[in-house]
Protein backbone atom coordinates (compact mmCIF):
# COMPACT_ATOMS: atom_id res chain seq x y z
CA UNK A 1 0.00 0.00 0.00
CA UNK A 2 2.75 2.63 0.75
CA UNK A 3 4.07 2.05 -2.50
CA UNK A 4 1.16 2.48 -4.42
CA UNK A 5 0.24 5.48 -2.04
CA UNK A 6 3.74 7.00 -3.44
CA UNK A 7 3.24 6.49 -7.26
CA UNK A 8 -0.25 7.25 -7.24
CA UNK A 9 1.12 11.02 -5.69
CA UNK A 10 3.85 11.04 -8.34
CA UNK A 11 1.34 11.01 -11.03
CA UNK A 12 -0.86 13.41 -8.91
CA UNK A 13 2.12 15.33 -9.07
CA UNK A 14 3.20 15.39 -12.42
CA UNK A 15 0.07 15.85 -14.00
CA UNK A 16 -0.38 19.00 -11.60
CA UNK A 17 3.03 20.27 -12.98
CA UNK A 18 1.25 20.27 -16.70
CA UNK A 19 -1.47 22.10 -15.77
CA UNK A 20 -3.76 19.42 -15.32
CA UNK A 21 -6.73 18.96 -12.61
CA UNK A 22 -6.36 16.07 -10.33
CA UNK A 23 -9.59 15.79 -8.40
CA UNK A 24 -9.41 15.26 -4.51
CA UNK A 25 -6.01 17.34 -4.80
CA UNK A 26 -6.82 21.14 -5.67
CA UNK A 27 -6.29 23.39 -2.91
CA UNK A 28 -9.26 25.44 -2.00
CA UNK A 29 -9.93 29.23 -3.27
CA UNK A 30 -10.05 32.39 -0.68
CA UNK A 31 -14.04 31.84 -1.67
CA UNK A 32 -14.21 28.36 -1.05
CA UNK A 33 -12.36 28.11 2.48
CA UNK A 34 -14.64 27.69 5.66
CA UNK A 35 -15.29 30.44 7.79
CA UNK A 36 -13.19 30.00 10.42
CA UNK A 37 -10.48 29.34 7.78
CA UNK A 38 -8.67 33.11 6.90
CA UNK A 39 -6.15 33.49 4.15
CA UNK A 40 -3.64 36.51 5.40
CA UNK A 41 -1.92 35.49 2.91
CA UNK A 42 -1.06 33.02 0.33
CA UNK A 43 1.25 30.96 2.38
CA UNK A 44 -0.26 32.04 6.04
CA UNK A 45 -3.64 30.81 6.78
CA UNK A 46 -5.26 31.18 10.49
CA UNK A 47 -7.98 29.25 12.27
CA UNK A 48 -10.08 30.65 13.96
CA UNK A 49 -10.99 28.36 17.13
CA UNK A 50 -13.39 28.14 20.40
CA UNK A 51 -12.12 28.65 24.51
CA UNK A 52 -14.94 29.54 26.83
CA UNK A 53 -14.07 30.71 30.19
CA UNK A 54 -16.38 28.45 32.69
CA UNK A 55 -18.13 27.17 29.40
CA UNK A 56 -19.77 30.72 28.68
CA UNK A 57 -17.71 33.76 27.89
CA UNK A 58 -15.66 32.90 24.31
CA UNK A 59 -12.32 34.71 24.02
CA UNK A 60 -11.11 32.43 21.31
CA UNK A 61 -7.72 30.64 20.17
CA UNK A 62 -6.73 29.57 17.53
CA UNK A 63 -3.67 27.75 15.45
CA UNK A 64 -1.98 29.46 12.16
CA UNK A 65 -0.89 27.34 8.85
CA UNK A 66 2.29 28.18 7.23
CA UNK A 67 4.04 27.13 4.02
CA UNK A 68 7.83 27.29 4.04
CA UNK A 69 10.06 27.96 0.58
CA UNK A 70 10.41 23.71 0.53
CA UNK A 71 6.61 23.59 -0.47
CA UNK A 72 6.20 22.01 3.43
CA UNK A 73 3.89 23.62 6.03
CA UNK A 74 3.72 24.19 9.38
CA UNK A 75 1.17 24.32 12.31
CA UNK A 76 1.55 27.09 14.92
CA UNK A 77 -0.36 25.97 17.94
CA UNK A 78 -2.73 22.89 18.20
CA UNK A 79 -6.55 23.01 17.76
CA UNK A 80 -9.04 20.54 16.56
CA UNK A 81 -9.99 21.17 13.66
CA UNK A 82 -13.75 20.81 12.46
CA UNK A 83 -14.52 18.43 9.30
CA UNK A 84 -14.79 21.42 6.95
CA UNK A 85 -11.89 22.87 8.17
CA UNK A 86 -9.91 19.96 8.33
CA UNK A 87 -10.70 19.14 4.32
CA UNK A 88 -9.10 22.41 3.29
CA UNK A 89 -5.83 21.93 4.87
CA UNK A 90 -5.66 18.48 3.57
CA UNK A 91 -6.44 19.84 -0.03
CA UNK A 92 -3.22 22.29 0.70
CA UNK A 93 -0.87 19.74 2.44
CA UNK A 94 -1.13 17.07 0.05
CA UNK A 95 -3.60 15.08 2.15
CA UNK A 96 -1.84 15.87 5.24
CA UNK A 97 1.58 14.71 3.95
CA UNK A 98 3.42 17.82 3.81
CA UNK A 99 3.08 19.12 7.32
CA UNK A 100 6.46 18.99 8.65
CA UNK A 101 5.72 20.03 11.97
CA UNK A 102 3.15 21.05 14.75
CA UNK A 103 4.84 24.21 16.59
CA UNK A 104 3.05 24.68 19.88
CA UNK A 105 4.04 28.17 20.88
CA UNK A 106 2.06 28.38 24.56
CA UNK A 107 3.14 26.10 27.54
CA UNK A 108 -0.48 26.35 28.70
CA UNK A 109 -2.19 26.09 25.24
CA UNK A 110 -2.95 22.05 25.11
CA UNK A 111 -6.51 21.13 25.26
CA UNK A 112 -6.00 20.28 21.43
CA UNK A 113 -2.46 18.58 21.69
CA UNK A 114 -2.90 15.45 21.13
CA UNK A 115 -5.72 15.58 18.69
CA UNK A 116 -3.00 17.17 16.54
CA UNK A 117 -0.69 14.94 17.33
CA UNK A 118 -2.93 12.16 16.22
CA UNK A 119 -4.78 14.10 12.71
CA UNK A 120 -0.74 14.33 11.75
CA UNK A 121 0.61 11.57 12.90
CA UNK A 122 3.88 12.31 10.67
CA UNK A 123 4.72 15.78 11.64
CA UNK A 124 7.15 16.63 13.80
CA UNK A 125 6.36 18.14 17.15
CA UNK A 126 7.59 20.89 18.74
CA UNK A 127 6.49 21.89 22.19
CA UNK A 128 7.63 23.80 25.81
CA UNK A 129 9.17 21.61 28.60
CA UNK A 130 5.55 22.18 29.91
CA UNK A 131 4.22 20.78 27.01
CA UNK A 132 6.60 17.51 27.69
CA UNK A 133 5.78 17.05 30.67
CA UNK A 134 1.86 16.86 30.16
CA UNK A 135 2.21 14.34 27.26
CA UNK A 136 4.97 12.47 28.05
CA UNK A 137 3.81 9.83 26.34
CA UNK A 138 4.18 11.58 22.58
CA UNK A 139 6.79 11.75 20.70
CA UNK A 140 8.83 15.47 20.94
CA UNK A 141 11.21 16.89 18.88
CA UNK A 142 14.31 17.04 21.45
CA UNK A 143 14.51 20.91 21.27
CA UNK A 144 12.41 23.15 23.45
CA UNK A 145 10.51 26.19 21.85
CA UNK A 146 12.07 27.93 24.82
CA UNK A 147 15.69 26.92 23.59
CA UNK A 148 17.87 29.61 22.01
CA UNK A 149 18.77 26.91 18.96
CA UNK A 150 15.18 26.57 18.39
CA UNK A 151 14.41 29.51 15.93
CA UNK A 152 17.00 28.70 13.53
CA UNK A 153 15.07 25.42 12.63
CA UNK A 154 12.74 27.59 10.93
CA UNK A 155 14.39 30.83 10.19
CA UNK A 156 13.92 30.35 6.33
CA UNK A 157 9.96 31.56 7.41
CA UNK A 158 9.65 32.98 10.80
CA UNK A 159 11.18 34.73 13.55
CA UNK A 160 10.84 33.72 17.02
CA UNK A 161 10.89 35.97 20.44
CA UNK A 162 9.97 35.16 24.32
CA UNK A 163 9.23 38.22 25.99
CA UNK A 164 11.99 39.13 28.25
CA UNK A 165 11.35 40.05 32.31
CA UNK A 166 8.08 37.85 32.78
CA UNK A 167 8.22 33.68 33.91
CA UNK A 168 7.84 32.03 30.33
CA UNK A 169 5.98 28.82 32.70
CA UNK A 170 4.29 30.62 35.52
CA UNK A 171 4.36 28.39 38.63
CA UNK A 172 0.59 30.40 39.02
CA UNK A 173 -1.24 28.14 36.06
CA UNK A 174 -4.12 31.00 35.77
CA UNK A 175 -0.64 33.07 34.90
CA UNK A 176 -0.74 32.88 31.03
CA UNK A 177 1.20 35.82 29.55
CA UNK A 178 4.61 34.93 28.20
CA UNK A 179 4.49 32.91 25.22
CA UNK A 180 6.91 32.59 21.88
CA UNK A 181 5.68 35.07 19.49
CA UNK A 182 6.15 33.94 15.98
CA UNK A 183 6.78 36.88 13.03
CA UNK A 184 5.92 35.58 9.14
CA UNK A 185 8.51 37.27 7.20
CA UNK A 186 7.21 37.21 4.08
CA UNK A 187 3.36 38.71 4.93
CA UNK A 188 4.61 40.65 8.11
CA UNK A 189 2.17 38.92 10.52
CA UNK A 190 2.91 37.62 13.79
CA UNK A 191 0.96 34.84 15.88
CA UNK A 192 0.88 35.33 19.58
CA UNK A 193 -1.06 33.98 22.22
CA UNK A 194 -1.80 35.50 24.90
CA UNK A 195 1.36 38.64 25.22
CA UNK A 196 -0.30 40.86 22.41
CA UNK A 197 -4.11 40.91 22.50
CA UNK A 198 -6.77 42.12 19.79
CA UNK A 199 -10.75 42.79 21.21
CA UNK A 200 -12.63 42.85 17.88
CA UNK A 201 -15.57 44.49 19.72
CA UNK A 202 -14.17 47.41 20.90
CA UNK A 203 -11.13 47.02 18.36
CA UNK A 204 -8.09 47.64 20.90
CA UNK A 205 -5.00 45.68 20.51
CA UNK A 206 -3.45 45.26 24.25
CA UNK A 207 -1.24 43.28 26.58
CA UNK A 208 -2.66 40.40 28.31
CA UNK A 209 -3.83 41.64 31.58
CA UNK A 210 -1.67 39.29 33.50
CA UNK A 211 1.47 41.30 33.25
CA UNK A 212 1.67 42.29 36.76
CA UNK A 213 1.19 38.53 38.24
CA UNK A 214 4.00 37.85 34.98
CA UNK A 215 6.49 40.08 36.04
CA UNK A 216 9.75 38.40 37.24
CA UNK A 217 9.73 39.35 41.30
CA UNK A 218 13.26 40.58 40.80
CA UNK A 219 14.64 44.41 39.88
CA UNK A 220 15.25 45.40 36.01
CA UNK A 221 12.48 43.21 34.84
CA UNK A 222 9.42 45.98 34.25
CA UNK A 223 12.62 47.14 32.38
CA UNK A 224 13.83 44.00 30.85
CA UNK A 225 9.65 43.76 29.49
CA UNK A 226 9.68 47.29 28.05
CA UNK A 227 12.84 47.15 26.00
CA UNK A 228 12.63 43.58 24.82
CA UNK A 229 9.14 44.89 23.68
CA UNK A 230 10.50 47.79 22.03
CA UNK A 231 13.44 45.84 20.66
CA UNK A 232 10.91 43.76 18.96
CA UNK A 233 8.93 46.43 17.14
CA UNK A 234 11.88 47.79 15.90
CA UNK A 235 12.68 44.86 14.24
CA UNK A 236 9.29 43.77 12.73
CA UNK A 237 7.42 45.72 10.54
CA UNK A 238 4.13 44.30 12.21
CA UNK A 239 1.03 44.36 9.05
CA UNK A 240 -1.01 41.81 10.56
CA UNK A 241 -1.93 40.34 13.72
CA UNK A 242 -2.97 37.00 14.55
CA UNK A 243 -4.08 36.23 18.54
CA UNK A 244 -5.38 33.84 20.12
CA UNK A 245 -7.81 36.17 22.34
CA UNK A 246 -9.73 37.39 21.07
CA UNK A 247 -9.54 38.15 17.05
CA UNK A 248 -7.03 38.81 14.22
CA UNK A 249 -6.84 42.16 12.53
CA UNK A 250 -5.40 42.56 9.35
CA UNK A 251 -4.18 45.89 7.93
CA UNK A 252 -2.24 47.23 4.97
CA UNK A 253 -0.64 49.72 7.67
CA UNK A 254 1.82 48.92 10.17
CA UNK A 255 0.39 48.48 13.31
CA UNK A 256 3.76 48.81 15.45
CA UNK A 257 1.56 52.32 16.19
CA UNK A 258 -0.87 50.51 17.77
CA UNK A 259 1.71 47.65 19.83
CA UNK A 260 3.09 50.84 21.33
CA UNK A 261 0.15 52.33 22.82
CA UNK A 262 -0.55 48.97 24.31
CA UNK A 263 3.02 48.98 25.75
CA UNK A 264 2.12 52.83 27.04
CA UNK A 265 -1.43 51.65 28.50
CA UNK A 266 0.77 49.45 31.26
CA UNK A 267 3.17 52.02 32.52
CA UNK A 268 1.25 52.43 35.29
CA UNK A 269 2.59 48.46 35.85
CA UNK A 270 5.51 48.90 35.08
CA UNK A 271 6.51 51.63 37.18
CA UNK A 272 4.17 50.00 40.10
CA UNK A 273 7.08 47.29 39.69
CA UNK A 274 9.58 49.24 39.35
CA UNK A 275 8.43 51.14 42.87
CA UNK A 276 8.32 47.44 44.41
CA UNK A 277 11.34 45.94 43.45
CA UNK A 278 13.53 48.12 41.73
CA UNK A 279 14.95 48.95 38.52
CA UNK A 280 18.49 47.43 37.02
CA UNK A 281 21.72 48.74 38.69
CA UNK A 282 23.74 50.93 36.60
CA UNK A 283 26.73 48.22 37.13
CA UNK A 284 24.53 45.64 35.36
CA UNK A 285 23.22 47.79 31.96
CA UNK A 286 26.80 48.55 31.44
CA UNK A 287 28.08 45.02 31.18
CA UNK A 288 24.96 43.86 29.42
CA UNK A 289 25.45 46.87 26.40
CA UNK A 290 29.22 45.77 25.88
Amino acid sequence: MPILKSLYQSMCNFLKSLGVFVMGNAAPTAEALPKAMVEVAPKFFNIRGSFKIGGVVDVGTQTSLVQRPSGKWLFLDSYTLTDDVLESVKSLTNNGDDVEAIINVHPFHTIHVEWMTNAFPEAKLFGSQRHKEKFPSLKWESTLVEDPTFPSLFSDTLEFEIPKGVDFISANENVHFSSVLAYHKDSKTVHVDDTWMYTKLINKVALHPTLAQALEKRAGAADDFENWMKNTLSKWDVRNLCAAHTWYLLSSESLNGRLQQALSGVKSTLDAHRKKYGVASAVSEKVESQ
